[in-house]
């Protein structure tokens, strides 16, 4: 058992050490760690040394939580003498483990870019503590000298460890990764062997880059005092006319000194700066791929970013305003805010152009940490990768387009801000706001009002007292022309959050004929304006195909042999965009750590006052927002939608024959029936009949009959619509609804081919006389009576408003007629008297008949004009020719027989109750043909439309505003966001705390 133990062990350590794991190499026996030699060979002699007993505690590590360990007993521990042994894994992860407590940046000083570097380089190292099992505790706690016979008891089955194996196989694909990470010449080596904290003495802890770096900023520190203590003496011995040429030289030689440490610390610096970033790249990519989980700094700035997203787009009620940190960039339009920015983000990736404005509205950018250079936008998918010249111009070309977008008609800016996310290794964690540029006069092509919405625009973000005003002069220009630096003072009097940068710094020292100008703008002195710092950049040499590569190699070029670094004028510190970006993520996470906590407790108080107002006054509610509602409000109008297929058949075909009769009766009555009624026989009266109703057919029906189907479909959607529904009926959606409604039936068009397949098949039903039986014969003189009763009643109404009110409604009411009245009176009445005459008279009247009625009524002292004659004669004989024809409809009741011989040997004929029953037949067959055509095509197409509509709203923000509206829709609205802000700033707080 003992053996079979030992040779499961043996397996383990040598799967740790062999070239399964990457290294194509057996190590020798030398090499293995002492418990592996002495299983593999008992009698090896470091087994040999007696040793006093010593009895410790064993904690038990285990990557796989789930196996169950074996508790192992006491050690004995003999001391004796101990040799070195090569456990460079051990070391190795002691060393990783304990670089925590490594203090650099607080050992230097000449600026803070070393403890960046130094910050940068502890967290890019990798968390070992899912693997700190390999090397537990009582490995250092014992003192290299193990007794192995307790260690072999102590160890598992041979089962227990094959169940380990799969897990062995990961760490030793880590592992494998780590040990070409610090193999020798290797970055990760030079910067362990730096941070060494295996040593006290203070050579072996300066080895490395790093340790030359600190070196350099402790010679750099030396020479400032050396250089301040000799400007004292020469200034004290000047006073008493003392000094000595020598003590002037000795300045000048300090000073170069200085210089030339200053220059070979900021080229050691920049060295290391670019091993640190090949080295977090090479670690984020390992990240990408799951081999470590530590993806913090990426998803912090990321959340922060979403809050600000979000507190863009709500409103600043309830005395709850936005006070989170954003690095807010402006400057005069022209001034490099632009490069300075691309130059933070490592990427051309703005539009640009030769003295146009390009920046026509806000730019939210944040940058964050990741493996590969890309941007995106907030509301887009698409990565452009900003190492291709395609991507890059593709990505400038969008921001413009989203830029002149957002512009309203007759403005030149607009206040709508655009949200852009980059990403890439070595860059600041950072949210910055490229603001339009600040302008002095208005050009032409420019709106009016452009210069004040620019300033309007740039004081909305400057006025949040915890927002960091990165203020870029150009240095190429008088500084008596800037506007922006007023500006700026007037937000930030006290400058405790204005970080000022002088761009085209090349062009200044160029073109400037004295350069303390220069050094009175870097120290402050120049402007009214107070800031934290002062910067000076170079941003390339004016050509926009620059690459950042070419630009950061101008300006360090440039720096290095500038007589403003050699004359001390410009500190090494304030130089550089790199140094500029550094200082600008370390002051925008300081005011955020100082900030955020606040900000979430005023978010918290604005919840709780929010919850209360909604308990107060929708207590049986639930808390839909406008989105949620809307969600609501469309099901119910798909709800609607879909009862119009519930309606019945007999339903329609009621509804649509009764609008049809309604449409037409008018023209049947007047254009068909009457001018036929007049005809002296049967035949005659057919043939006029057959002809109106060809005519009648081809041109004019079809086309009504599809204009009432669509009229009676819209009023049945419109009826389903907006029928109360009882106690669950919401009026908040009665708006939504009826907008809907419209839109829908405004897009909705009856399908073209019906009304030609409805022509013929009406033209078909008007030709048929054929009454099949005396129901149908009965049906038609019904339909005809209640039609003539009805231009009966309404003739008379005519009439009656024409002579005015009987005797009875004179006496009763106390009515009187007037003079117009009285005289159709008695035009009425001599027309009367005609007709008594002659009962067969024609339609019209005769002109000898028109002057017959004139003369007679003049006789009686009534003056009338002969049109006044025709028009009441019209409605007189309009009544008498109903009143005629209701009678003929009574003798027609026993007329079927007569019809079904044709009216052969009889006086009564009955083709009017034909044309009737024709008519009849037409509008029944009509109505059945459209109901069918609705109920199988247009409400599936009426559907169809409702639901696009739906889907524009939808997508539509500002027409769901306008439509849902009301105190209970805005205070469901605030509290969503509220709770939304509230819950993200409190996930970013406790991410921040997990950072730290």
């Amino acid at each position: 058992m003992w053996r079979t133990r030992a040779a499961v062990a043996c397996v383990i350590c040598r799967s740790l050490a062999n070239s399964s794991y990457g290294i194509k190499r057996k190590s020798p026996l030398q090499n293995l760690h002492v418990v592996s030699r002495s299983i593999h060979h008992p009698y090896y002699p470091s087994s040999k040394f007696q040793r006093p007993p010593l009895r410790i505690s064993i904690k038990l590590f285990s990557s796989l939580n789930r196996l169950p360990l074996r508790k192992t007993k006491l050690l004995n521990v003999k001391h004796g003498y101990q040799f070195h042994r090569n456990f460079w894994l051990a070391r190795l992860a002691s060393r990783l483990l304990k670089v925590r407590y490594l203090i650099l940046g607080s050992a230097v000083g000449g600026g803070y870019t070393a403890k960046k570097t130094y910050d940068q380089w502890k967290d890019m190292m990798p968390d070992l503590n899912e693997y700190k099992w390999i090397v537990p505790d009582f490995v250092w706690e014992l003192d290299e000298h193990v007794d192995f016979e307790k260690l072999i008891k102590a160890l598992p089955d041979a089962d227990d460890l094959a169940k380990l194996l799969p897990d062995f196989d990961k760490i030793g694909e880590s592992f494998t990764s780590l040990k070409g990470f610090f193999s020798p010449g290797s970055p990760g080596e030079t910067a362990f062997r730096a941070t060494d904290q295996g040593y006290d003495n203070d050579k072996q802890f300066k080895k490395g880059l790093l340790g030359e770096l600190i070196l350099l900023q402790q010679q750099i520190q030396q020479h400032e005092e050396e250089a301040r203590r000799a400007g004292g003496q020469y200034n004290m011995g000047s006073s008493q006319q003392k000094r000595k040429v020598s003590d002037k030289e000795k300045i000048d030689q300090l000073q170069e000194e200085l210089l030339r440490t200053q220059l070979k610390y900021q080229r050691m610096l920049e060295r290391l700066e670019k091993e640190n970033k090949e080295l977090r790249k090479l670690v984020l990519q390992r990240d990408d791929k799951g081999i470590h989980q530590r993806k913090l700094k990426k998803s912090l700035i990321d959340m922060y970013s979403e809050v600000l997203d979000i507190l863009s787009d709500y409103d600043a009620s309830y005395n709850t305003q936005d006070h989170l940190p954003r690095v807010v960039v402006v400057g005069d339009q022209s001034a490099g805010k632009t490069s300075v920015l691309e130059m933070i983000a490592q990427a051309r990736i703005f539009p640009r152009g030769s003295g146009e404005m390009m920046t026509r509205s806000p730019v939210k950018v944040t940058l964050s940490e990741g493996p590969h250079h890309v941007a995106l936008f907030k509301d887009s998918s698409r990565e452009f990768d900003l190492t291709k010249e395609e991507d890059l111009a593709a990505l400038r070309n969008e921001i413009e387009i989203r830029m002149r977008n957002s512009v309203k008609e007759g403005c030149t800016v607009s206040t709508e801000t655009i949200s852009l996310s980059v990403k890439g290794p070595g860059l600041q964690r950072m949210v910055l706001v490229d603001l339009p540029g600040v302008i002095s006069t208005v050009t032409s092509g420019m709106a009016p009002d452009t210069k004040e919405t620019i300033f309007s625009i740039s004081k909305a973000y400057m006025q949040n007292p915890n927002a960091i005003i990165l203020c870029i002069q150009d240095g190429s220009v008088d500084a008596e022309r800037s506007i922006v630096t007023d500006l700026v003072s007037q937000m930030d009097p006290q400058g405790k959050r204005t970080i000022f940068v002088l761009t085209k710094v090349d062009l200044a020292e160029k073109n400037v004929a004295s350069p303390s100008r220069i050094q009175q703008i870097i120290e402050g002195k120049l402007f009214p304006m107070k800031a934290l710092g002062y910067f000076a950049v170079v941003t390339g040499k004016g050509n926009s195909s620059e690459s950042i590569e070419s630009i950061k190699e101008y300006e360090e070029e440039f720096f290095q042999n500038s007589k403003l670094l050699k004359t001390c004028m410009l500190k090494a510190h304030q130089v550089t965009t790199k140094n500029l970006s550094l200082a600008v993520s370390d002051c925008f996470w300081k005011m955020v750590r100082e900030s955020v906590e606040q900000q979430a407790d005023a978010f918290k108080a604005t919840r709780f006052n929010l919850e209360t107002e909604w308990k107060n006054n929708y207590p049986r509610l639930r808390e839909l927002d406008r989105n949620e509602l809307f969600e609501k409000a469309k099901n119910e109008i798909l709800d609607e939608v879909i009862s119009l297929t519930q309606v019945t058949p007999k339903h329609w075909e009621e509804i649509l024959q009764k609008t049809l009769w309604e449409r037409v009766s008018t023209h049947v009555i007047e254009n068909i029936y009457l001018p036929a009624a007049q005809t002296m026989n049967s035949g005659t009266f057919n043939t006029t009949v057959d002809i109106k109703l060809k005519q009648w057919t081809d041109k004019q029906l079809p086309n009504k009959a599809v204009e009432v189907a669509w009229e009676t479909l819209q009023e049945e959607f419109s009826r389903f619509m907006t029928e109360p529904k009882g106690k669950e009926h919401d009026d908040i959606f009665d708006k939504l609804k009826q907008a809907v409604k419209e839109e829908s039936i405004k897009r909705h068009k009856w399908n073209e081919r019906a009304e030609d397949s409805l022509r013929v098949i009406q033209h078909n039903a008007l030709e048929d006389r054929s009454i099949s039986d005396k129901q149908q014969w009965d049906a038609a003189i019904h339909f005809m009576e209640e039609t003539l009763q009805s231009r009966l009643k309404d003739t008379e109404s005519v009439i009656e408003d024409m002579v005015g009110p009987d005797w009875k409604k004179r006496w009763l009411y106390w009515i009187g007629r007037t003079k117009e009245q009285n005289i159709r009176n008695e035009t009425k009445n001599e027309l009367e008297k005609l007709i008594k005459c002659s009962e067969e008279h024609a339609a019209y009247l005769a002109n000898d008949e028109v002057t017959t009625v004139r003369k007679n009524l003049e006789a009686r002292g009534v003056t009338v004009d002969p049109c006044l004659i025709k028009d009441t004669w019209h409605q007189i004989y309009r009544r008498y020719f109903l009143k005629t024809a209701l009678n003929h409809c009574n003798l027609c009741r026993r007329g079927f027989y007569y019809y079904q011989r044709h009216f052969v040997d009889s006086e009564l004929e009955c083709n009017d109750i034909v044309l009737f029953w024709r008519i009849q037949r037409m509008l029944a067959i009509t109505a059945n043909t459209l109901r069918q055509q609705l109920t199988n095509t247009e409400v599936r197409r009426l559907e169809k439309n409702v639901k696009e509509v739906l889907e524009d709203f939808a997508e539509d923000n500002e027409k769901k505003v306008k439509l849902l509206t009301g105190k209970r829709v805005q205070l469901a609205e605030d509290l969503k966001k509220v709770r939304e802000i509230q819950e993200k700033l409190e996930a970013f707080i406790e991410a921040l705390h997990q950072e730290k």
